[in-house]
């Protein structure tokens, strides 16, 4: 035989991959891996302080009390609303209906003098909000309150 007659001898499969696609990847380092947890924590960390301040900073919190429906086209929603005293307040209340499609909604407006002469120096205001409503509903709740922006 001639060497124009002997077949191609191909590299072995390790070179060629090694050589497409690169070696192996060395593992991270003891140290490496270390910093990634210590930087993850971190961050963690931050985004869970700035969760909690920032639901903190607006002042305005709501707590839902209670729920009646007055008849297929009106529901009565009861709520309270604590706050910075002196401070007006908007709050979004919805109807829903027992598949929790909202069939009421309405934005309220609480003026900064109202408020109950609770211990808590006037922040926390009770309210009650009659919706009209397209169905028969099941249930009411607040879905945000929050302080609108002077000069709006």
């Amino acid at each position: 035989m001639t060497t124009q007659d002997q077949p191609a001898v191909s590299p072995p499969a390790d070179t060629s991959l090694a050589n497409r696609y690169g070696g192996q990847k060395r593992p991270l380092s003891r140290a490496a891996k270390r910093g990634i947890a210590v930087a993850g924590l971190a961050v963690g960390v931050g985004f869970m302080a700035w969760v909690s301040t920032s639901s903190a900073a607006s002042g305005v919190t709501f707590k839902d009390i209670g729920f009646s429906t007055v008849d297929a086209t009106q529901a009565e929603v009861d709520f309270q609303v604590t706050r910075e005293p002196g401070t007006a307040v908007k709050c979004a209340v919805k109807a829903l209906d027992s598949k929790f499609a909202v069939v009421g909604w309405k934005v309220v407006d609480i003026p900064p003098g109202a408020a109950d002469k609770t211990a808590d120096g006037g922040r926390t205001v009770a309210q009650r909000v009659a919706l009209r409503t397209e169905s028969p509903s099941v249930s009411g709740v607040v879905d945000n309150c929050w302080a609108p922006e002077s000069g709006k």
